[in-house]
């Protein structure tokens, strides 16, 4: 037992998952796993390894190599790779990209490999027309960047930059290829990128080269002679990740991923800076991060082709029973009777062989090629009506709604799941300073300067303020009465805080002041304290200048306490020009309190305020500051400056000594951030909720933030009960020992027990992070231990055991895997935070795998595009996050609301009308087909066609095809308003209701009474009929005239019962119909065309001579009205007795003709009963506070980097001596 254990353990699994760590190792291997870790070596591994290292040794090592401005070197023989017998390519990929599904080459074979994926498209080749994602992969390779050749340089377009190229790059330049910073126009070669495509986050993060190339490599003529050689991993899809060394001029250095800029990021607030293109094309992180192109196919596509099988069954049942009948026939009539001898001696048996392929092809028409031309005509249209919506149209930006595709309109009705991502997707990526809270006192409600309130307020003038940017919207006017007054210094003393507490760059162009920060909340309360008079105008390394109320002031920075996402708060320690020295601090609430003086006077009603910006879902964050004394100060730094030269455990000597300071901190009040979520989210997730439509949040952020977003738009309420990652855990764990105990020797035979996770009653939400996630899926990477790792030698035993422990472990992972998936689903919501690409695909995967759904996918990220591709329909946003989801998914718009939309309406409409066209042409081609099928006990089973053979042509042609068309183009059972003001009309497409094996069947059986119909009720009023001219209309083409006419004049009205809206375009498409059939018979019928093509036409005059007898019209009619009236009594007393929804909506349409306002739902607040904190959105990493501190973001002289340490060591040495 303790042996099956050791042979595979996982990696700390004794540490618990880290919440704000994501998890990106997605691609980490064995070694590196092992390397983590020392494994005890017993006595038969040691033996293993001895006879392991005498073999030939493998040196491991980064066998990626890229050499700058050498093209030729990566195209030598041993970076070729083989990709089809003889023929091979460069390993280095292109920088050219592909997101299409075919090529001009792919095209023909690839698409017909997909159309033959459905039984009956063997009747023919091609039905879709080459997707639009060429001209979207086109457009980008298109993009120009200027790259080295010749020794300058030149513009080249993405497409053709190369491995090995060094290119330069401008600000605002999207990053071609994943690249090597080489250096910039900033000090030390600063490079600030926006990388909102990777992961969402719109704050900026900065890299910075080498001091090497730093300072050799920033003319022209240095990058062009630059022969640098770099030796990396190979390419991976992780983000955070990298692993390198550059030799250059007898020197290696180290790289990493702080020196990498990744492509999908942008270049910001720098002019320009130069890479060396490392990895390109296919092979950036980007693209193995977007996983495969898959080829989605709708649930009803999957279910067409078995019921074409089941129709190839019945045809070949039905043909081969006729064939048995012709040659049985043969044998007792056909061979005696001299008159049917036809000069060839065949046997009856052979007779009979010959009738079965002559009934396959008669009654092929059950699955004609029409049937599949015609749906993707429908599906086309509906395309078109998604494009066309003006509804879905975003006038802003010039955005339409585009269906990308033409196969999955109707899969849009049948919606279980949506995966959801966060940033861009619901919220608008933009933070607005809403409320604070000073000194005890809430500002920011509708009032005045009086401080009386009022339903409705003017907005706040700024005009006063020369540095306002004009865009905050506030109402408050009694907090701008305080602020100018001055009576209470407390509220000056608050926004001079949020201007002088942070890391944000200023940046000035044209006259305008800019600010960049690292985080976009911490960009937020600086632009809010700038509106209020309080703006912050510059920095250097030791001062930082701020315009109080138009007063410009400088201070001099003595400490920047940088904040992470353990300390969850920042400070500032400042001399001010009257010489004395403030500490500044803000940060979350719950560490704050932690470190207030005893004595603080309002930290009640702050507490109550914080209670109350939480219920209103807003992000908050409490400022306080401290007096320190000189002395007090001069001690402290001593430890700060040892601290930040600590050789070892750096960043932990640091917060060590940031907690001396941090402490007996004054309560200046709290300000309140609105994550400003997109219009109408809150209504579109409450609407698909009352469609029973799951939604599933997926984001990179942090829990706090995202779990905020889930209050803002709904998702979570006051009443939710929230079960988290170590929750999560516990119930899995204990699910698992209880279905291990009940497993055994007959646990193969016990029954599969469902029991719920949770009790019944009661709203419950699951919140779960990466890490947690790679916990409880088993997703954690194993190390092997030795005795099953190498391969020589290896026993028999040893083999099955590993094989056994393999399988074990498999179906143990499996097990866990759906248990997951099951409590997930008993939650009304589930958010994944700090979550990579990967795993976001992998959720969708789960719950694909498991319940056997059909999930959306809908984002606006490249870190998103995974998700899409992997979900049955991927939306793109076409947001603030580039076009990369737009150009993976298969529908796209510009706002999350129009989801509501696309599903409710148009997915809906969508199902409701291809059902209905089915069902309808099912029945009319079984109608038409097995007429020939009941003729057979009276021709002698030969195989002779009741109908005439231009009417078989043109049958589903021209005479029925018309209608059933419209209708599934035009139809909808009640309007797009009410179909929106009632969701749960949308559940019949997620049950299945309209189009199953049911309704197949109920149509099959519907056919043939209907053809039973056709064909006995003429035969009946043929028998022994005179017609009034004494001549007798019962002859065989007479017969085919009346049953042709009854069927065109029958299936024509029966799709007339089946429309449920009625235009001009509907009824002149059936009445058209029914004469144009007439129209083309009597010409069909003429002599004059019998005289030009002999052969073709034989029914010469037989539609005028049967048609004049009142009898044979009589005959039609009663036909006609013994095939529908049934269907007309069934389908009223369906509609009395048994309505649908749809009916009871349709019926009472009138009373519903005023729309329905939707209203927030409305939150009871009990004063500090709020047990939830809205949490203010740290940073993923360590601020600007390091850059800032150490000058090397303030634009000054360059200086050697040894010159910079020498000075800072003396500086040093200078304050401890003193």
């Amino acid at each position: 037992m303790n042996r099956e254990r050791d042979s595979e353990t996982t990696i700390e699994e004794d540490t618990q998952p880290n919440d704000e760590v994501v998890p990106y190792s997605d691609d980490e291997t064995e070694d590196e796993l092992d390397e983590q870790e020392p494994a005890v070596e017993p006595e038969q591994n040691r033996v293993n390894r001895e006879a392991e290292e005498n073999r030939e040794p493998v040196r491991k090592e980064c066998t990626w190599q890229v050499k700058a401005n050498d093209r030729s070197f990566h195209e030598q023989p041993q970076f070729m790779n083989t990709k089809f017998f003889c023929l091979k390519e460069s390993k280095y990929a292109s920088n050219a990209i592909k997101t299409y599904k075919y090529n001009a080459i792919t095209f023909l074979p690839m698409n017909l490999f997909e159309q033959f994926k459905r039984a009956a498209n063997f009747y023919f080749l091609i039905l879709l027309i080459l997707q639009a994602r060429h001209r979207m992969d086109k457009e980008i390779n298109n993009r120009t960047c200027e790259v080295i050749k010749d020794g300058r340089f030149k513009t080249a377009k993405w497409k053709d930059v190369q491995v090995g190229d060094v290119i330069r790059l401008k600000k605002n330049d999207f990053i071609p290829a994943d690249i090597l910073l080489l250096s910039s126009s900033e000090p030390n070669s600063l490079c600030y990128v926006e990388t909102a495509e990777l992961d969402g986050e719109t704050n900026l993060k900065f890299k910075m080269s080498l001091e090497v190339t730093d300072r050799y490599l920033q003319k022209e003529s240095a990058l062009a002679t630059f022969d640098g050689f770099v030796e990396c991993e190979e390419p991976n899809n992780r983000l955070d990740k990298f692993t390198g060394t550059l030799f250059w001029r007898n020197t290696s250095y180290s790289l990493d991923a702080d020196k990498i800029l990744l492509r999908g990021c942008v270049i910001r607030n720098t002019d320009y800076c130069h890479g060396l293109i490392i990895f390109a094309g296919a092979d950036t992180k980007i693209m193995k991060n977007s996983g495969k192109t898959r080829f989605k196919r709708t649930k009803i596509d999957y279910l067409m082709n078995y019921m074409v099988y089941t129709i190839f069954v019945v045809l070949i049942l039905l043909s081969a029973g006729l064939a048995i009948g012709h040659a049985y026939w043969e044998a007792q009539v056909g061979n005696y009777s001299w008159y049917l001898y036809d000069g060839e001696d065949y046997t009856p048996s052979y007779r009979g062989f010959l009738n079965f392929w002559g009934y396959i092809i008669i009654l092929n028409t059950m699955v004609p090629i029409s049937l599949y031309v015609s749906v993707e005509v429908i599906r086309l249209g509906q395309s078109y009506f998604i494009n066309w919506d003006l509804q879905m149209y975003y006038s802003e930006k010039d955005t339409p709604a585009k269906s990308r595709t033409t196969t999955l309109n109707e899969q849009l009705g049948q919606i279980h799941y949506i995966f959801s991502d966060k940033t861009g997707t619901l919220t608008q990526n933009i933070m607005t300073f809403k409320k604070c809270c000073i000194n005890g006192q809430i500002y920011g409600d509708h009032r005045d300067a009086s401080q009386h309130h009022h339903s409705r307020m003017d907005e706040v003038d700024f005009s006063w303020n020369t540095f306002a940017d004009g865009k905050l919207v506030f109402y408050d006017h009694y907090l701008i009465e305080q602020i100018q007054s001055g009576k209470e210094s407390e509220v000056r003393q608050f926004f001079f805080l949020l201007a002088i507490c942070h890391t944000v760059m200023v940046d000035r162009s044209d006259g305008q002041i800019n600010y960049q920060a690292a985080s976009p909340d911490e960009g937020a309360l600086v632009t809010a304290a700038r509106n209020f008079g309080f703006a912050f105008l510059a920095r250097t390394q030791n001062t930082i200048t701020i315009s109080e109320l138009g007063t410009e002031r400088t201070y001099n920075v003595l400490a920047i306490l940088d904040f992470n996402s353990d300390r969850k708060r920042m400070s500032i320690i400042v001399r001010t020009p009257e010489g004395h020295i403030r500490l500044y601090c803000k940060g979350a609430d719950t560490v704050i309190y932690e470190r207030l003086h005893p004595m603080n006077p309002t930290k009640q009603e702050t507490q109550d305020a914080l209670d109350v910006f939480a219920n209103e879902t807003l992000r908050t964050l409490c400022l306080c500051y401290k007096e320190i004394s000189e002395n007090e100060y001069e001690e402290w730094n001593k430890k700060f400056m040892a601290a930040s030269i600590a050789s070892s455990n750096r960043d932990e000597a640091l917060d060590k000594v940031y907690e001396e300071i941090e402490k007996d901190l004054i309560l200046l009040g709290a300000t309140a951030i609105e994550d400003k979520l997109q219009d109408g989210v809150p209504e579109t997730i409450s609407k698909l909720a009352k469609a029973d439509i799951k939604i599933w949040v997926l984001t990179g952020d942090k829990k706090e933030t995202a779990e905020n977003i889930g209050f803002a738009c709904e998702l979570l309420t006051e009443d939710t009960t929230i079960c988290y990652g170590e929750d999560i855990s516990a119930l899995l764990h204990t699910r698992r020992e209880n279905q291990k105990n009940r497993g055994g020797v007959y646990a193969k035979f016990a029954p599969v027990v469902n029991e719920p996770f949770f009790p019944t009653g009661g709203n419950r939400a699951l919140i779960i992070t990466g890490s947690w996630l790679n916990e409880i899926l088993l997703e954690k990477k194993t190390k092997r231990s030795k005795i099953l790792k190498l391969k020589f030698p290896r026993t028999e035993e040893e083999r099955r055991m590993r094989t056994q422990s393999k399988r074990r472990l498999e179906a143990n992972k499996e097990q866990q895997q759906k248990n997951f998936v099951d409590l997930a689903c008993e939650c009304s919501a589930v958010i994944c935070c700090r979550v990579t690409p990967k795993q976001k695909a992998m959720v969708v995967e789960l719950v694909k795998k498991y319940k056997k759904a059909i999930t959306l996918a809908i984002g606006d990220g490249a870190n998103d595009v995974n998700m899409i591709k992997t979900a049955h329909i991927g939306v793109g946003i076409s947001g603030q996050e580039g076009m990369q989801a737009v150009m993976s998914s298969d529908y796209s718009f510009a706002q999350f609301r129009y989801l509501q939309r696309l599903l409710l309406v148009h997915g809906r409409w969508s199902y409701i009308r291809m059902c209905k066209f089915l069902r309808y042409f099912f029945y009319k081609n079984f109608a038409f087909t097995l007429v020939h099928f009941w003729y057979s006990f009276f021709n002698g089973y030969s195989a002779q066609t009741v109908y005439e053979d231009w009417f078989i042509t043109l049958y589903n042609v021209l005479y029925s095809s018309l209608p059933v068309l419209l209708v599934g183009l035009l139809d909808q059972d009640v309007s797009d308003k009410l179909s929106l003001r009632f969701p749960s009309l949308y559940v019949v497409g997620q049950k299945d209701l309209l189009f199953n094996y049911k309704k197949f069947f109920i149509s099959l059986f519907h056919g043939i009474l209907t053809s039973m119909i056709l064909f006995f009720i003429p035969l009946g009023a043929y028998l022994q009929t005179m017609g009034q001219d004494g001549e007798a209309p019962s002859d065989y083409q007479s017969f085919a005239v009346t049953v042709a006419s009854a069927l065109i004049i029958t299936v024509n009205f029966q799709i007339g019962l089946d429309t449920s809206y009625w235009t001009f375009v509907n009824a002149f498409s059936i009445f058209g119909s029914i004469a144009l059939y007439f129209g083309i018979m009597f010409d069909f019928h003429s002599a004059g065309i019998h005289v030009l093509f002999p052969s073709a036409f034989q029914f010469t005059g037989t539609a005028p001579n049967a048609l004049r007898q009142p009898y044979l019209w009589l005959t039609i009619i009663l036909t006609v009205a013994v095939c529908l009236l049934p269907i007309i009594a069934i389908r009223f007393l369906s509609m009395t007795i048994w309505p649908s929804d749809s009916d009871k909506i349709q019926k009472n349409r009138k009373r519903y003709k005023e729309e329905e306002q939707w209203k927030r739902r409305q939150n009871v607040f009990r004063r500090g009963a709020s047990s939830r904190r809205s949490a203010y959105a740290f940073s993923h990493q360590r601020g600007y506070a390091d850059l800032i501190s150490s000058g090397r973001s303030i634009r000054k002289k360059r200086s050697p980097l040894d010159a910079i340490i020498a000075d800072g060591t003396a500086e040093y040495r200078r304050t401890v001596d003193s």
